[in-house]
């Protein structure tokens, strides 16, 4: 049985109006991709999308694309970022609930809900640190229920990913969330109300292991660990490699590098993701630079031989278990450096690996 590779799915390509009024009119990730540059010595930047281009999400035929090329990748589904930020208030909704209202593309799909405050330097290197955008909120009882009958038609979607019968859904920051355990109890209860399902299969996204450890006492059905907040935290405790790279900033201005070869070495803890509540992760590149710069962090040494060996690596672990899910991150944060999209570097090579490796 092959596994279930879901890929975290950034809807931001398109123009909306907060965007507009934050940044400047059209501005999209693309803005942010394009004018980036390079701060070290090999540094591949700017990351130049291949053969779908710099592509606008308000065209449906680009959906479809993403679509098929998953598809030849060997990946099962998206797994859609959300942006619910309470009181019915969304943002880059709009390639969700047209993928939802029209039927297209027809590719499995679910939801993560990205639960955090917008902040300015999120999205940009030149916003105001500190400066909220937009604040998430969350007001109880009554916006949940609203909450939840807004998703209900994808929720019903025969596309829409289940595990166990149960609709897959993510929670991006669980320890931030105020209510967290009457949220659950309540989209249980209305998912049996509504014949839906027996309750949902929540997953917690962890930022570090310590908080993995912490989460799995806390009623989820699987954890998801995230790679980069886990990497950074190891990498503290390497005060060599810290200094290092501190004093290199300061007289180059090139920002923190970790090997990728240390990364994929140090992303399978079998106390953790050889359990069954424990969703592993791909990951295949990093490079956070477009948005933070200097400050930000870099996996180096990105080559196509170090990514098959973390594809087998992780595949081969997670078959021997019986929760087959796999998280990719992921399908196209461009402004990450993190995407597995062609680009004009590598075209299909990334895509062509995993392919293979899944087919095997």
């Amino acid at each position: 049985m092959n596994p279930k590779i879901i890929a975290y799915y950034l809807p931001q390509y398109h123009p909306f109006k907060e965007n507009d009024l934050w940044w400047g009119k059209g501005f999209t990730e693309w803005t942010n991709v394009g004018k980036a540059k390079p701060l070290f010595r090999g540094h591949y930047q700017p990351k130049v999308p291949g053969e779908l281009g710099y592509y606008d999400l308000r065209l449906p035929v680009i959906a479809e694309e993403q679509a098929r090329l998953a598809r030849e990748a060997g990946i099962y589904g998206f797994c859609y970022w959300h942006y619910w930020f309470g009181n019915g208030k969304e943002l880059m909704e709009m390639p969700f609930y047209r993928m939802v209202r029209t039927g297209r593309p027809d590719f499995p799909f679910c939801l993560g809900w990205a639960n955090e405050s917008w902040m300015s330097k999120q999205w940009s290197k030149n916003g105001v640190q500190g400066k909220i955008l937009i604040e998430q909120k969350y007001t109880g009882a009554s916006d949940h229920e609203n909450h939840f009958y807004k998703i209900l038609p994808a929720f019903k979607d025969k596309r829409y990913i289940r595990i166990d019968g149960k609709p897959f859904f993510l929670i991006y920051r669980p320890f931030d969330f105020k209510g967290l355990d009457l949220f659950m109890c309540q989209w249980n209860d209305l998912s049996r109300k509504e014949k839906l399902s027996d309750g949902f299969y929540f997953v917690a996204h962890a930022r570090n292991e310590k908080e993995a450890w912490l989460l799995r006492n806390m009623g989820f059905d699987a954890i998801n660990i995230g790679p980069t907040t886990r990497i950074m935290q190891l990498y503290k405790g390497y005060n060599w490699i810290r200094i290092k790279n501190k004093i290199r900033r300061i007289v180059t201005g090139c920002p923190n590098l970790i090997d990728y070869g240390y990364v994929i070495n140090h992303l399978w803890n079998n106390d953790l993701e050889g359990k069954d509540d424990v969703i592993p992760t791909l990951i295949p590149n990093w490079d956070h630079s477009p948005r933070g710069g200097s400050s930000s962090l870099v996996f180096d040494n990105c080559t196509l031989d170090k990514w098959k060996f973390h594809v087998v690596d992780v595949i081969s672990k997670t078959l021997k278990k019986n929760n087959k899910i796999i998280m990719l991150k992921s399908w196209n944060e461009w402004g990450e450096g993190n995407y597995l999209e062609p680009d004009l570097k590598f075209g299909r090579k990334y895509i062509d690996v995993l392919s293979e490796v899944v087919n095997k």
